[in-house]
């Protein structure tokens, strides 16, 4: 007879006392495997020319084609200009988008008036709720020859400019709006991971003279510092995956020199061109690429840091 002191008594034991915490994520499991792992069955057809209605495996109507496809893209006109404005894209906002939301938690942290701080942080969140279509709409009225920044522009003296047309500002349009959109949200975990800090550690660093900056410095910032490296992990390995969605709608063939990104060159070329193989050639390449830049990002931050994902 099996007792909790052997392996599948101490199993079994482990399953009865966490089965609500199990039926809780299996919804959660459920989703991922049918919508992240059942689709990578399809990655088969970066190896053939497929076209829709062809079955994946056939002895006769299968047409595989090894490397075909990936050789395409990279001998292609546009591997570099895609390659350069997807991480260029992705590298600005990393720089000049990552430390606002933290820096946006400890100011907010800061705050003692409770009424004021729900309000700017209630404020701070509604843009991640804004739709990238109304997004896009209000960016593009802005920018546009009679938009509000010219308007203040010729308020000036100043000469209008086709802001929407001029290739050189959408890294700045995107890394701006992008910013805006989404540092509220972002800060929520950094909020979160200040508010489980022990009051009394404050309490005591003002009894030994610290101001606030001193305060925020040895206390603040050290509490999310998991947090900072963990989110820094994930961005990192994210570094070839652009906001193609919002791209797509603010941008037009002018500006494809800095715009045009390997999200927007799939949607054209590999959905609406019916390149269906190319477009998951492609797309295999990009995943291996973020997977490689993630390993290495962990990899660094378990060699120098106490925190890594695994």
């Amino acid at each position: 007879m099996k007792t909790n002191s052997q392996p599948g008594g101490r199993r079994s034991f482990h399953l009865r006392e966490n089965a609500q915490l199990y039926l809780i994520m299996l919804p959660v499991l459920l989703h991922i495997f049918i919508f992240s792992y059942i689709p990578m069955y399809g990655i088969i057809i970066a190896f053939q020319d497929y076209f829709p209605g062809k079955p994946f495996f056939s002895f006769t109507d299968t047409n595989w084609v090894g490397f075909k496809h990936f050789i395409e893209f990279f001998n292609g006109p546009y591997f570099g200009r895609l390659m350069r404005n997807t991480f260029s894209l992705s590298f600005y906002f990393l720089v000049f988008g990552f430390w606002v939301p933290i820096l946006f938690a400890v100011l907010l942290n800061e705050l003692k008036s409770g009424i004021f701080k729900k309000y700017v942080q209630t404020a701070s969140y509604l843009p991640h709720f804004i739709s990238n279509v109304v997004v896009a709409g209000m960016v593009l009225s802005f920018i546009n020859t009679d938009g509000i920044i010219n308007t203040i522009v010729k308020m000036f003296g100043g000469t209008p400019v086709a802001i929407n047309t001029e290739a050189g500002y959408f890294p700045a349009i995107y890394t701006i709006t992008s910013i805006w959109k989404s540092f509220g949200w972002s800060s929520i975990l950094y909020l979160a991971a200040m508010s489980s800090v022990d009051p009394h550690l404050y309490e005591a660093a003002k009894m030994d003279g610290a101001n606030r900056l001193k305060q925020i410095l040895h206390i603040s910032l050290p509490s999310i510092r998991p947090t900072i490296l963990f989110l820094l992990i994930f961005a990192i390995g994210s570094l070839f995956s652009a906001n193609s969605e919002f791209i797509l709608l603010i941008y037009n063939p002018m500006v494809y020199e800095t715009a045009d990104v390997i999200g927007t060159y799939l949607y054209r070329d590999g959905l609406l061109g019916g390149q269906f193989s190319l477009g998951t050639a492609v797309g295999l390449f990009i995943s291996v690429i973020n997977f490689t830049l993630l390993y290495f990002a962990n990899t660094l931050s378990r060699k120098y840091s106490d925190y890594a994902l695994w």
